[in-house]
């Protein structure tokens, strides 16, 4: 390379920004990425990771005692694709891995429950319908989960899109699922009894909704952290009000368990706070992120638990059971 040339009159030499403002340089990178601070290590992934182990370590150690005598929950929430089906399958398969005889009721004509815990529920598979339109027993229409002993499934078939019709000109049309329930657990012998029975409902109120809150005592809520959340919880806890004055006295909502929380967002702890301010008592601590291995576990007809025992969705789904189970004895009316 030649010498420098100088630069020619009457043309303005091209500042040089290292020289003449050094702090210009500094403060641009400043703002793009910190400067790390050689006194702190930060490793996310590692914070999780050791996390992870922790609560996996917590709930190898825990047991979740019996029930003094079975827990009927309704699972419910009348906007739909706030978790209603997912929580219900992964809940009643932490239960079951805890030790616990769980049955799951699906009533909802789309049968996503039956299918997430493998279950066939095909047009000829006898079904929930039998047993609420034609009085058929219980026991007659129940299969167990292939994955997991103990959880065992009523499935739902596509002929309960037209049981509301059908219910209508029926006897006792709001307590047949119920008195199917009491029979059943009512046989001679303890092989039978479910310490826990969660059922699973359509997101609506008609008359399968109103049949599942009948045959319960408790009310399991799971919420998603978003805001047309909290306008849908205020209408269903209105029904749930005309169904305890009318039909279900013992009926309350136990449960409330936030789902597809979004740490990231501050939209998800608004409504998280919102929940938990007024209903202090029924919310569980453990919360369900967004996961997608919480979503892709249907498609293999499994719950997460034993689609992905290790991921974070199937430890949040083991923590509420765990919290749920506990609660047997202290259920706040």
């Amino acid at each position: 390379m030649g010498p420098l040339q100088p630069v020619p009159a009457g043309v303005a030499e091209p500042a040089d920004v290292s020289r003449e403002t050094p702090e210009l340089e500094t403060a641009v990178v400043s703002r793009e990425t910190a400067a790390p601070d050689p006194g702190r290590r930060s490793a996310p992934i590692a914070d999780e990771l050791a996390d992870q182990v922790r609560r996996r370590e917590v709930l190898a150690s825990s047991a979740i005692p019996k029930p003094a005598e079975p827990r009927v929950l309704t699972v419910s929430n009348q906007k739909g694709g706030v978790g209603k089906t997912t929580t219900t399958v992964n809940v009643a398969a932490a239960l079951a891995q805890f030790g616990l005889r769980v049955l799951v009721i699906d009533i909802d004509p789309q049968g996503n429950a039956s299918t997430a815990l493998g279950i066939p529920h095909h047009a000829e598979v006898p079904s929930v319908y039998d047993v609420v339109v034609d009085d058929q027993e219980l026991a007659s229409v129940l299969q167990e989960c292939p994955d997991i002993p103990g959880l065992w499934c009523a499935p739902a078939t596509i002929d309960l899109a037209g049981a509301e019709l059908e219910l209508v000109s029926l006897v006792a049309r709001e307590s047949r699922l119920k008195r199917a329930i009491d029979h059943y657990q009512q046989q001679p012998g303890d092989a039978g009894i479910f310490d826990f029975i969660l059922i699973d409902c359509p997101p609506s109120l008609g008359l399968l909704t109103v049949n599942a809150f009948v045959a319960a005592r408790e009310v399991f809520i799971p919420i998603q952290c978003e805001y047309y959340a909290l306008e849908g919880l205020s209408q269903l806890l209105k029904n749930i009000e005309l169904i305890r004055a009318h039909l279900n006295p013992e009926l309350h909502v136990s449960t409330i368990l936030l789902t597809m929380y979004d740490a990231r967002t501050r939209l998800s702890a608004q409504v998280a706070d919102e929940v938990r301010t007024h209903f202090s008592e029924q919310v569980l601590k453990a919360t369900i992120p967004r996961s997608v291995r919480i979503s892709e576990a249907p498609s293999h007809g499994q719950t997460v638990l034993t689609y992905d025992p290790s991921s974070s969705g199937a430890l949040s789904y083991a923590e509420a059971a765990k919290e749920l189970g506990a609660r047997s004895t202290t259920i706040a009316r």
